[in-house]
């Protein structure tokens, strides 16, 4: 995180990482009092909120990985807009997101304040017990109002999970698509389905990333089950507390954005998923298709970009206040300008509407859309080439 953040003020992402750590201590307490106190139940949604907003900025820092690793194998290509990038002025960063991360560590802090109001316990939940539909919120949560454009994906997923290879004591789900698709939204919002729900005794989602080290995974299993692990414990022991999980349950295992290509590493972690009833699933979400082909049983879902309508509405929830699209209507042309370039990207979309949130100059739209950098994308640097886009918008706010 360090390395991506750059310039961050990083005692504001240390600070909000240890008073969320502080909070989901007691939130198993907060769970299970909330149904007969209002005030609580009040509490619990302010802090859903702000950790939806949480993700929502880390959204923007996967956007920068993104940029890094086109940018690393385009290199050639890329030249042509190396001076937009420069380790002093990073995409948003400078310009963005250090304001953001301060004022939802302010709004956590408030949260955190507030929390001893109820004599809250910090205590873990029972090894034995699993809570049907429990999730942590920070990593498998995302608002509905985001959800667009994806329904018919979300039921192929949906019924591959609940008919596919029934028969089979662990499947494996592909969903494959290029950064920015949606693919980990996608998968938050099968999992978080009533039918996905009810269907399996034991979810569980972990953030994958490029580092697919056994033992990490396993500790980040146990954790997204249980809450909370010995971190001293021995990998025979992980092992054996894994196993122990997963034993005659019927389970959804969520691996979000994978990049191993070693069949032998995938090899390794699925002879442990292995002990579950019968119709257990796993679902991978990855850039890769090669990643695809090692580990999945079922055929690739390949994620397709959203359609220009859907682009459009998901473009115009973050470019402009509710309603106040009427109000702009030769904005609102501009922007169906700059929806079209961006080829279906969902996370681009998103990214270009919040840049121009808030303003009203024609000018500065149309600076996003005319801007030449956008031919680049002949060349087959096109996410690279967005990414360059908003950084020129940055530098001239």
């Amino acid at each position: 995180m360090a390395e991506i953040a750059n310039g961050i003020a990083m005692k504001d992402l240390t600070k909000l990482e240890c008073t969320v750590s502080a909070i989901k201590a007691v939130l198993f307490d907060a769970e299970e009092r909330q149904a007969s106190d209002q005030r609580l139940r009040t509490w619990l949604r302010q802090l859903k909120d702000v950790l939806n907003d949480a993700e929502n900025v880390l959204d923007e820092f996967q956007y920068q990985v993104l940029q890094k690793e086109v940018n690393k194998r385009s290199r050639s290509t890329c030249q042509k807009v190396r001076h937009f990038f420069s380790g002093s002025n990073p995409l948003l960063f400078r310009f963005e997101m250090a304001h953001k991360i301060k004022g939802i560590r302010e709004r956590v802090d408030d949260i955190d304040a507030d929390k001893n109001k109820f004599n809250l316990a910090q205590r873990l939940e029972d090894r034995k017990i699993i809570l049907l539909g429990r999730r942590d919120m920070t990593e498998s949560f995302v608002h509905p109002q985001y959800f667009i454009g994806r329904e018919d994906d979300k039921e192929v997923i949906i019924h591959l999970l609940m008919h596919q290879d029934a028969g089979r004591n662990v499947s494996v789900i592909p969903i494959v698509g290029i950064g920015g698709l949606g693919k980990t939204t996608l998968a938050k919002f099968v999992y978080n389905d009533e039918r996905v729900v009810s269907n399996f005794q034991l979810r569980m989602w972990v953030n994958v990333f490029e580092d697919f080290n056994v033992t990490r995974l396993i500790k980040e299993i146990l954790k997204s089950a249980i809450g909370s692990i010995d971190e001293n414990l021995s990998v025979y022991m992980l092992q054996i507390h894994l196993r122990e999980l997963l034993k005659d349950k019927k389970f959804l295992l969520v691996l979000d954005d994978v990049w191993n290509e070693d069949h032998n590493k995938w090899i390794e972690l699925k002879d442990l998923l292995i002990g579950g009833c019968n119709g257990s699933q796993i679902i991978v979400t990855t850039r890769n298709s090669l990643v695809a082909t090692v580990m999945g049983t079922t055929p690739t879902y390949n994620l397709d970009g959203l359609s220009q309508e859907d682009c459009l509405s998901l473009f115009v929830k973050f470019a402009f206040k509710e309603g106040e699209e009427k109000q702009y209507l030769s904005l609102l042309e501009i922007g169906k300008d700059i929806v079209k370039k961006c080829k279906g990207v969902p996370l681009a979309v998103k990214t270009l509407a919040s840049l121009l949130y808030s303003k009203v100059d024609e000018q500065e739209w149309r600076v996003v859309r005319d801007n030449n950098i956008w031919n680049l994308e002949q060349n087959g640097c096109y996410l690279t080439c967005i990414e360059a886009q908003l950084q020129s918008i940055a530098i001239s706010s």
